[in-house]
């Protein structure tokens, strides 16, 4: 199908872009000769990521609601216009066979004016609270995929389909205390290892409360590996450049990430989606701090599904300043509730999510293709 068409939608955080470049490659992969254009926002991290990842994208001026402010609305409400205007004639121009939303508000104006012109429709929703957009957006969606059970309280029933979120390639061969990973990051296989991630940015509590019990932690004999996150590492740094803390490994960020999952018994972690779904399918043991600071706090929405099957402790961001080390240790120190979480997490996993993803994607836009 040489000219086969796609346009995918959405942005504003590294949880929406990763899923989406994941389905551009498995589009690419299986139609070489696929054209595929994104349509984000103009201002937002993906018109720098996703031509970093080798596709074309325009920005739209399209911005999120400001509930707080709201009379600053009404220069939103006239960009929103001008994006659904662009919007259309995008689509006129590019004539896509199929259209995919990965949640963000950027993706509503492309997948709406998609709708009028009756180019088929894919959601991708991450999160277990569906976002404002995409829940808009589902009664014109020919399939909703999700990440997890009981969607159907925002989407129609009939549409979801279970897929999970794609996670990197390098992390499904991820293997326990590899000892290139051990060699890595300068760790003994013998110790017990404490991942802490903040995403990219980094997270304020959790590196305050490793930074408070970071002289009992490693006393203790755990050994950390810790991502700091770019806005935090230059203080942390300046605090750490003249002690010595054997089996400590600290850095903005983690480019190896695979190895960092593979060394670590225990994961300190945010609670976005992406993560959460490379926690599931490598059967991590995790405590999750969930982040406050995001729409509709899906993050705790999003936690509370393992921790109430007892597949993660979930810490509220509120006390994890003081009690993420002695959380940490009452965990690490115990195998066998290790080896209980980790059992139960598992249970979560969604294999091969990009690829059920295009299944669908095919499905929609070329039935009679996806019936050979």
């Amino acid at each position: 199908m040489s000219s086969f068409k796609v346009i995918i939608s959405g942005g504003g955080t590294g949880g929406h872009i990763f899923p989406a470049v994941s389905i551009a490659d498995e589009i690419r992969r299986r139609f070489p000769d696929a054209d595929i254009l994104f349509v984000g926002a103009e201002d937002r991290m993906e018109v720098e990521r996703i031509p970093a990842a080798g596709y074309k994208i325009i920005g739209l001026p399209v911005r999120g609601f400001d509930r707080a402010h709201k009379l600053k609305n009404i220069a939103v409400l006239v960009k929103l216009s001008k994006s659904l205007r662009m919007a259309g004639k995008i689509i006129r121009d590019f004539k896509p066979d199929v259209a995919i939303g990965v949640g963000g508000y950027a993706s509503g104006p492309t997948l709406w004016m998609a709708s009028l012109f009756h180019i088929p429709i894919l959601i991708q929703e991450q999160n277990s609270h569906a976002g404002v957009t995409n829940r808009l957006l589902a009664k014109r969606a020919s399939k909703v995929c999700v990440a997890y059970r009981g969607m159907h309280r925002f989407f129609p029933a009939d549409r979801i389909v279970i897929t999970g979120n794609p996670v990197r390639k390098d992390l499904e061969t991820v293997k326990d205390k590899d000892s290139e990973a051990m060699d890595y990051f300068g760790l003994k296989p013998e110790k017990p290892v404490l991942l802490v991630i903040g995403g990219s940015l980094g997270a304020r509590t959790v590196n305050r409360g490793v930074h408070k019990g970071l002289d009992f932690l490693i006393n203790s004999g755990i050994q950390l590996i810790w991502q700091t996150g770019k806005h935090y590492y230059d203080a942390i740094n300046e605090e750490l450049k003249d002690k010595f803390y054997e089996g400590l490994w600290y850095s903005a960020f983690i480019s190896r990430m695979d190895y960092a999952y593979a060394a670590a018994d225990l994961v300190v972690s945010r609670a976005g989606a992406g993560t959460l779904s490379e926690l599931c399918l490598l059967k991590k043991p995790a405590i999750l701090v969930p982040s406050v600071n995001v729409a509709e706090d899906h993050q705790t929405k999003n936690a509370h599904v393992l921790s109430d099957n007892n597949a993660a402790v979930l810490l509220p961001d509120h006390i994890a300043e003081e009690q993420l080390v002695s959380t940490a240790m009452e965990w690490i120190s115990n195998k066998e509730r290790l080896h209980g979480l980790s059992e139960n997490i598992a249970l979560f996993a969604q294999h091969n999510s990009a690829e059920r993803i295009v299944d669908e994607v095919v499905r929609i836009a070329c039935p009679q293709s996806a019936n050979h």
